[in-house]
């Protein structure tokens, strides 16, 4: 990735929060700013809970901001009409986490992968058909599979006609909210494979959600690393994963399994103490300082800012 590509998408201090009953409001997206170029795959990581899809639906517009900015190549896409909107869903799709239920079981994968076709007039007739059967042949399957039905595909395959659906429409930017977390491990590596082959074939811009470190690593350009809601790092994927800065980051990379049992055996691993706070009405001070070994009296009272510590490495401690 060139460091001269243009910002294509730009986050900025955005919030989403969730009313729960009368008087509790969980703040699932608090203040998170990030960048993603032109051409790059930006990775978000963290635990269940911490914000990663929520994140990726507000920037679609799938869940309404709370507050903050969504640019998407120089526009704010909060401020679009029903056209700008409908331009918006174009250019930017989503693959989403389980590859059954974002299928509809009553429509054959054609349709299912024609509906975007349609609903922007790209292709017609005889020229619609070949575009399906293009689709499919390009994530590996092929236009027999047209006429049939999700159910009677396996968890791959249905991924597969997911990631046909998203690139249907010819988008920039795709949000790939943990596409492989429901396949079995053999498929995986696939799946992330043929993202990374298509990426290459159509230049196309991706925020790539997931809980799985290594295959983050290996599909990512950059990593930002969420927590209760709040991004804790951000830098290029070599780096985080060389030099970890942020206590949470540094336990999530020792869990990573190393594929050697000699040093498996005697590594250290970071195990964190205590439960993860709850997001709802969070009390003020770093989210993370209940579970950190490191914490100070300052961690209980300021929220630390994201910021630049080494060269396009961002972190949000008071260590730094």
């Amino acid at each position: 990735m060139s460091t001269n590509q243009k910002e294509l998408l730009v986050v900025k201090n955005l919030k989403k929060y969730f009313r729960v009953g009368s008087k509790s409001i969980l703040k699932a997206v608090d203040d998170v700013s990030f960048v993603v170029k032109e051409g790059e795959t930006l990775g978000l990581v963290g635990e269940s809970g911490c914000g990663k899809t929520t994140t990726g639906r507000t920037i679609l517009g799938m869940y309404p901001a709370t507050s903050g900015e969504v640019i998407f190549d120089g526009i704010n896409v909060q401020n679009l009409d029903k056209r700008g909107k409908k331009e918006f869903s174009k250019r930017a799709q989503i693959i989403f986490q389980d590859p059954y239920a974002s299928l509809n079981p009553r429509m054959t994968v054609g349709d299912i992968i024609g509906e975007g076709i349609d609903i922007h007039h790209l292709y017609t007739g005889k020229e619609r058909t070949e575009k399906i059967y293009e689709l499919l042949g390009s994530v590996g399957l092929n236009k027999e599979h047209a006429s049939r039905f999700p159910h009677e595909f396996s968890g791959g395959q249905r991924q597969r006609v997911g990631i046909a659906r998203a690139f249907a429409v010819e988008p920039d930017f795709i949000v790939c909210d943990e596409p492989i977390s429901a396949l079995d491990v053999s498929i995986q590596a696939q799946v992330v494979n043929l993202l990374i082959k298509l990426q290459r074939e159509k230049g196309l811009t991706y925020l790539f959600i997931a809980h799985d470190l290594s295959m983050v690593k290996h599909i990512s350009d950059r990593v930002g690393v969420m927590y209760l809601g709040t991004l804790v790092e951000l830098a290029s994927s070599a780096e985080l994963y060389k030099k970890p800065l942020h206590p949470y980051t540094q336990a999530l990379l020792s869990a990573i399994p190393i594929p050697d049992p000699d040093i498996e055996r005697s590594r250290q691993r970071i195990v964190l103490e205590g439960d993860v706070p709850s997001p709802i009405n969070p009390k003020p001070g770093c989210r993370f300082r209940a579970r950190c070994k490191y914490a100070k009296p300052i961690c209980s009272e300021v929220m630390p800012e994201l910021k630049e510590v080494d060269k396009d490495h961002f972190v949000a401690c008071h260590l730094y």
